[in-house]
């Protein structure tokens, strides 16, 4: 018994040696994967970049996370209590665009959130379909009717075709609102990246060409000016390393605006218009290692210096389009709440009064939240390491494969 008894210790102390060298090996990779010319990024921010940088996970519209990430931060298994409908709607050039509404099941005057999806105003680059969870996220959390609009995309369609696009997609839906049990006088506008561009020039037209009256603005690190101002953010993070390089932004500016005159045009630089007076209150979400956050908050200055109602807040430790991870990363969750908490105070109407401007920290998540992330950031570290293995054992037998069919049709001659 006692000789039993010694074997399953040595077991034991075995397995937990073998569990803390496997432990520090994650770690290592973790910390390599984390650190950057620019300092050290959030281990869960570090691991989600190395697996897109290393196209180990392509982002796509059939992506979905990991069954293990999402039990963990409790994400899936959620039941809808909404429908899905594909749409068409009808444009002023006679042209249909594709859109994407998510209702609630039962609804009656509901508020409508028009949603615009990023992807560098370029064909291949972002469509109703890649962004579809986060319109779902929305969906599910506010109990709005929230309508994800198809715009046309360069380099087919240059400017000022996706603001004529959104502009007349708006219209239609306002139309629309009361055959969906919306309530047409309650439209948010929203957008993520050149989304987060379309959709506050969509509430510029609105406010020049009386028309919809919009309750509210979400922009989620909006690209604000095509210039080439000297912004600290735009030359610090647009190596490419935090999902939107420089080459990508010069790019979609000559591929959208091939004209330099068409920069000066405040539906496509909103930051740059004489005046954002009269458009409705802001939440703007910026983030921490992206080119676009110094735009961002400058937009936000702007607004709030010209009588607009706007909260800023920056999401420290993520990159550009951290809100697309809200499945796997925290801060993404975190930055959805906090826009429809915004946006429900705006619903209610609350009395808003800004003594002064100022970006608001959002602190990478601490205490217990951090010990979770550090946990998930380490098992999709295992998760990766093993397709990344797995690849190089393919590679490994392909070559060796090759080798010996080149081996074998030397000898035969």
């Amino acid at each position: 018994m006692s000789k039993l008894s010694t074997k399953t210790w040595n077991f034991i102390v075995m397995m937990v040696k073998v569990t803390i060298g496997l432990g520090m090996i994650l770690s290592s990779f973790v910390s390599v994967w984390s650190n950057t010319s620019e300092g050290t990024l959030p281990a869960k921010t570090g691991v989600v970049l190395h697996a897109i940088n290393n196209q180990l996970i392509v982002p796509s519209e059939n992506l979905k996370a990991p069954e293990f990430l999402t039990r963990l931060t409790g994400t899936s298994n959620v039941r809808p209590s909404f429908y899905r409908e594909d749409l068409t709607i009808p444009v002023s050039d006679g042209e249909f665009l594709d859109a994407r509404m998510y209702a609630p099941i039962q609804s009656e005057d509901a508020p409508i959130i028009v949603y615009y999806h990023g992807g560098a105003f370029m064909e291949g680059y972002g469509s109703i379909q890649t962004h579809d969870n986060i319109v779902r996220a929305l969906a599910s959390r506010s109990g709005a009717i929230v309508i994800s609009v198809g715009y046309r995309l360069a380099p087919k369609h240059i400017f000022p075709k996706a603001v004529e696009d959104a502009y007349d997609a708006l219209l239609y839906i306002e139309q629309q609102a009361p055959v969906w049990g919306g309530d047409p006088g309650n439209i948010t506008v929203a957008g993520d990246s050149a989304g987060g561009n379309i959709a506050t020039v969509t509430a510029m037209k609105a406010r020049d060409f009386n028309g919809p009256e919009i309750t509210a603005q979400l922009l989620y690190y909006p690209l604000t000016t095509f210039h080439d101002y000297p912004l600290e953010t735009r030359e610090q993070y647009s190596s490419g390393q935090y999902l939107l390089s420089r080459s990508v932004m010069e790019k979609a500016r000559a591929t959208y605006t091939p004209g330099e005159d068409m920069w000066e045009n405040p539906y496509v630089s909103p930051l740059d218009a004489k005046t954002t007076a009269g458009l409705p209150p802001a939440f703007i979400a910026t983030a921490e290692f992206d080119p676009l956050r110094d735009e961002g908050e400058l937009y936000a200055e702007k607004l709030f210096s010209d009588g607009v109602y706007v909260e800023n807040l920056r999401y420290e430790g993520v990159m550009h389009g951290f809100l697309s991870f809200y499945e796997v990363m925290t801060t993404g969750n975190l930055a959805i709440d906090d826009s429809l908490a915004f946006l429900s105070s705006q619903w209610e109407e609350e009395e808003q009064v800004m003594v002064g401007f100022q970006v608001i920290d959002r602190e990478a998540p601490s205490g217990f939240s951090r010990v979770r992330e550090e946990v998930e950031a380490h098992v999709a570290a295992a998760y990766l390491l093993s397709i990344q293995f797995t690849q190089l054992f393919h590679t490994f037998v392909e070559q060796a494969d090759g080798f010996f069919q080149s081996e074998i049709s030397h000898e035969a001659e």
